[in-house]
């Protein structure tokens, strides 16, 4: 055997082994990241029952990734929504719970959810996120919670 026919059979191997996902799973809420919709505004019943969850497609920060509390614009249904993040997989923080799937409430401009109800328990450190993030001539964001039925 001599020396081509040798990297060749191990370039055939690496071939084979390439073929596998080998990269971490990103725990971060970034673009084209799926979302689930935890509120029963209509839009959102009709593309989680069709089995196309809403994309992000920006995030309202300078990082880029979301966090827990985060505004985020989505594509859902071959429209642009606005939503807040209200749980994600990543690991969390003391005491801000850790959910099995990274959830969105819709809402407006103005910071007015679409959902008269939101199914899913909202972590309470979002009170005081939410909180910060309401401006007096801006957008309210505490109406969020005034839907929410479980707190966690």
């Amino acid at each position: 055997m001599n020396f081509t026919s040798t990297i060749w059979k191990l370039g055939s191997h690496l071939r084979n082994v390439a073929s596998f996902h080998t990269t971490p799973v990103c725990k971060n809420i970034q673009l084209l990241t799926r979302l689930r919709v935890v509120d029963n505004s209509e839009i959102g019943k009709r593309a989680m029952a069709e089995g196309k969850p809403p994309k992000v497609i920006h995030v309202y920060n300078k990082r880029g990734l979301g966090g827990i509390g985060d505004k985020v614009m989505v594509a859902i249904k071959g429209q642009k929504k606005k939503g807040i993040l209200v749980g994600l997989k990543k690991v969390q923080k003391p005491l801000v719970p850790k959910y099995d799937s990274n959830n969105v409430v819709l809402i407006d401009d103005t910071g007015t959810p679409l959902g008269t109800r939101i199914h899913a328990p909202i972590p309470t450190i979002l009170r005081t996120i939410l909180k910060s993030k309401t401006h007096v001539k801006g957008a309210d964001y505490t109406k969020v919670l005034s839907i929410a039925t479980k707190f966690v």
